[in-house]
């Protein structure tokens, strides 16, 4: 009997987590397959460059901006139920997302989608801690939970490439159906709900001025060729963003239970650690969202060659972070985190040099190093960033470090797409995209070789 009950219990346990990756597996792949269905969405609904930057942003912005804010609401009335609502709204949001008729219906409901992601992400970590109370189950849990970050990241444009030419742009988002579907029903059934902090106050002045001054320097970068870069529109969009940081910052100043606590900015690693952060999702989301437009709109090749032509720089993702964490083990973060950005700008420099007819030879060395670049990056980054601070500030850091991320892969969305709808042609927009992205992912080497710890 005692048997029968042990193989129960890992059973059980071993559903938890399946149930709990799907989530996480979700939330990232919705981030990626929408990459090589923008030309498709765009050839139905229109809207240009500028559209489909709402439609990839939209999700960004609001999943950046309520990052911190679910991970307070976890803590407050269940990690259970936040995480079971993010699967609502995942399940409910998706199927209307693929019957819309208007780009505009469109972006509304990615950013319904960006809540429950936002609302997936925390709670799913809070509820594996507490699924795996033992430190050595905790880490074999957290792997594989972390695993599926490079495995989503991967499968994403393959998978959405496949699914455009067979059956449209809109299955894609059919594909969260089932996924969020068998979680919540695991959800329910595996899952304990944690204790509810009921005194935990939240920041409603940090919450508003974070998410309207991230909408409001995207709305200002992404707009700046429509309205024009010196129109009153569009300096009163920055205008907003630099009055809402300010205020953001006052609020958290004078906050009991602030978003983000200013207090961790005294540690440089951390501060150097969000910064890296955001500079490495520049890279990424910007890279993602020009190079399939190039592979489809001039080089010609389908959704689903396009997935495919992507793979040398998402394949690494999957498999190279394992490799990653050993060798921080080691040598500490700061080294594999400057090579890693390095890697990145070197792959990203290649494709400066990439014109209609240069040879997938070049374009794929370059995405290969841009894969091994970003996925030696990230698990440096937040071993770094993790092990800097007492256990008792982890849960604040590693939120920050969430947003930080989410907001770059939001800017560097806003920064290439502006950059191309500016540009003569979609070739120099191009270039020029690349070259500004090279820049941004050598800052980020420099910045990791001095200022992460070398103790780290």
């Amino acid at each position: 009997m005692q048997i029968q009950s042990n193989s129960t219990g890992k059973l059980a346990k071993a559903l938890l987590l399946l149930g709990l990756s799907l989530g996480y597996f979700m939330v990232l792949m919705d981030m990626t397959v929408v990459s090589v269905a923008l030309p498709a969405i765009r050839s139905e609904l229109g809207g240009g460059i500028s559209g489909l930057q709402w439609v990839v942003n939209a999700y960004t912005i609001v999943f950046a901006g309520l990052l911190l804010s679910m991970g307070t609401f976890a803590d407050k009335f269940g990690a259970k139920r936040v995480y079971t609502c993010g699967l609502a709204l995942f399940l409910a949001a998706s199927p209307i997302s693929a019957a819309v008729s208007t780009l505009g219906a469109l972006i509304g409901l990615r950013a319904i989608l960006g809540i429950g992601g936002a609302a997936l992400m925390p709670a799913s970590l809070t509820l594996l801690a507490h699924a795996y109370p033992g430190l050595a189950e905790r880490a074999r849990a957290l792997g594989i939970w972390a695993a599926v970050t490079g495995t989503a990241m991967a499968a994403g444009p393959v998978v959405g490439g496949l699914l455009v030419d067979s059956f449209g742009w809109r299955s894609i988002f059919l594909l969260n159906v089932p996924l969020a579907g068998i979680s919540l029903i695991i959800t329910f059934l595996f899952v304990r709900e944690t204790d509810r902090k009921m005194r935990n106050s939240f920041d409603v002045g940090g919450q508003i001025t974070a998410i309207a001054t991230i909408a409001a320097v995207s709305f200002g970068l992404m707009e700046g060729e429509t309205y024009s870069w010196n129109s009153p529109v569009i300096f009163a969009a920055f205008s907003l963003a630099l009055l809402g940081a300010i205020l953001f910052l006052i609020f958290e100043a004078r906050s009991k239970s602030p978003l983000l606590p200013l207090r961790l900015f005294k540690n440089a690693t951390v501060s150097a650690g969000l910064f890296a952060g955001m500079a490495i999702n520049i890279g990424l989301s910007g890279i993602l969202f020009v190079q399939p437009l190039f592979f489809q709109q001039t080089r010609g090749l389908s959704a689903h060659m396009t997935g495919l032509a992507l793979l040398p720089m998402m394949i690494p993702l999957a498999f190279n972070p394992i490799l990653t964490g050993r060798i921080v083990g080691r040598i500490g973060a700061r080294i594999p985190m400057t090579v890693g950005f390095s890697l990145g700008a070197v792959g990203t420099l290649l494709q400066v040099w990439t014109e209609v007819n240069t040879s997938y030879v070049i374009t794929m060395i370059g995405l290969l190093l841009i894969g091994f670049g970003v996925s030696f990056t990230i698990p440096s980054l937040m071993a770094a960033v993790m092990s800097s601070v007492p256990k008792e500030q982890t849960g604040a850091v590693s939120g920050a470090l969430n947003s930080s991320r989410q907001l770059g892969a939001t800017l560097g969305v806003a920064i290439t797409g502006s950059i191309l709808s500016g540009s003569k042609s979609f070739i120099a927009g191009m270039h020029m995209s690349f070259i500004v992205t090279t820049v941004v992912l050598f800052g980020g080497s420099l910045l990791s070789f001095v200022f992460i710890s070398r103790k780290q």
